[in-house]
């Protein structure tokens, strides 16, 4: 099964193996270059049904380091083009997740040290939906104001646009980790008292008008995914029965995937990581409300993988670290799980 083909609209996977969004802090001004073409190729040589770029701004300051791709230059375009024509040869699909970081944007490179730059340091003013900041040392981001709030719908759609004309199959909305549309879903950040906080529904209406610009953009046999934080892990935060409910409201708009990850809204918060330990979310929103779901976290071996898909908890297996571990795991567990399935022609010869 997890070498299976999988539909969705007009798109095939030729296997349920998804490279998850992994940011590569290697971009200048939100250009690609060639990093990024021989990381994310390198994972659909390696046989990924589905590769999804790292989370790519839809605005400068959407960035979360100025490391960061992004989308908000049609000059972007051209470099991104490249990547997904090599993607398409190798078989596996191109896919983009679109991104605002929020009051968690303006940081340095981790290996950097990570902390948050002021603008003499090459960062920006960050915005959130309420001015609460997300570590001690952070600075206090700015409420975004009505006009701001359609700004960033329209830089949305506008990555959208520019998305297609790049070549991507699949776009992921993210809404997850503590980023912007995060931050107005969980009332530990969102303390609005506007039409954009308070209420369950206010709260979610930023992420549903998102994906209403995204879909006037993006073609409807196209698959629409949206990663969300089933929890932040906090009492009183976001939680697996409000994540569950918005998967109601995302399928009945045509989102066709929900990516069930958690947490990052706060720091220092315990979660209890263990293998597989996200899984019962995306089982959760699967079962209750009949949308498609990915699972990722802690992921890191084939039969762990098969498992979950036979035990109905998942749809798609979305693989992070593992993955920059081991480029080639979709053609490793083929052999692990004694299947066959399609190489390079140029590597045929290091089947057996």
């Amino acid at each position: 099964m997890l070498l299976s083909p999988l539909t969705i609209k007009d798109v095939t996977f030729r296997n349920r193996v998804t490279i998850s969004p992994m940011c590569q802090y290697s971009a200048a001004d939100g250009f690609a270059n060639d990093w990024h073409l021989v990381h994310l190729g390198s994972r659909a040589v390696g046989g990924a049904g589905l590769i999804i770029q790292e989370a790519t701004a839809v605005s400068p300051e959407g960035r979360i380091t100025p490391g960061d791709l992004g989308l908000y230059k049609k000059e972007h375009i051209e470099m991104l083009k490249r990547i997904t024509t090599f993607i398409h040869q190798q078989g596996a699909v191109a896919g983009i997740q679109l991104a605002h970081a929020g009051r968690k944007g303006s940081c340095n490179l981790p290996w950097l040290g990570g902390k948050q730059l002021n603008e003499k340091e090459e960062g920006w003013q960050t915005a959130a939906p309420s001015a609460i900041a997300f570590g001690e040392c952070d600075r206090v981001p700015l409420e975004v104001d009505f006009n701001e709030i359609q700004r960033i719908i329209l830089a949305f759609k506008t990555a959208a646009k520019r998305a297609l004309l790049a070549g991507y199959k699949v776009v992921e909305i993210h809404s997850a980790h503590g980023y912007l549309l995060h931050e107005f879903l969980s009332p530990i950040t969102n303390h609005r008292t506007d039409q954009y906080g308070g209420s369950f529904e206010n709260r979610i209406r930023l992420l549903l008008e998102v994906v209403d610009a995204v879909q006037s953009e993006w073609p409807e046999n196209l698959p629409l995914f949206v990663r969300i934080s089933a929890t932040d892990w906090v009492e009183d935060g976001w939680d697996p029965e409000q994540a569950t409910q918005l998967a109601t409201i995302l399928k009945d708009k045509g989102v066709d995937l929900i990516d069930c990850s958690s947490g990052g809204l706060l720091p220092n918060v315990k979660i209890p990581l263990a293998p597989g330990y996200q899984a019962p979310f995306a089982e959760k929103i699967r079962k209750e409300t009949g949308i498609l779901t990915g699972a990722v976290g802690l992921i890191t071996e084939a039969r762990q993988a098969e498992n979950i898909l036979q035990k109905g908890q998942a749809d798609l297996i979305i693989l992070a670290r593992v993955a920059l571990r081991e480029p080639y795991f979709a053609l490793n567990a083929a052999k692990e799980l004694d299947v066959q399935i399609d190489w390079p022609v140029q590597y045929e010869r290091a089947i057996k």
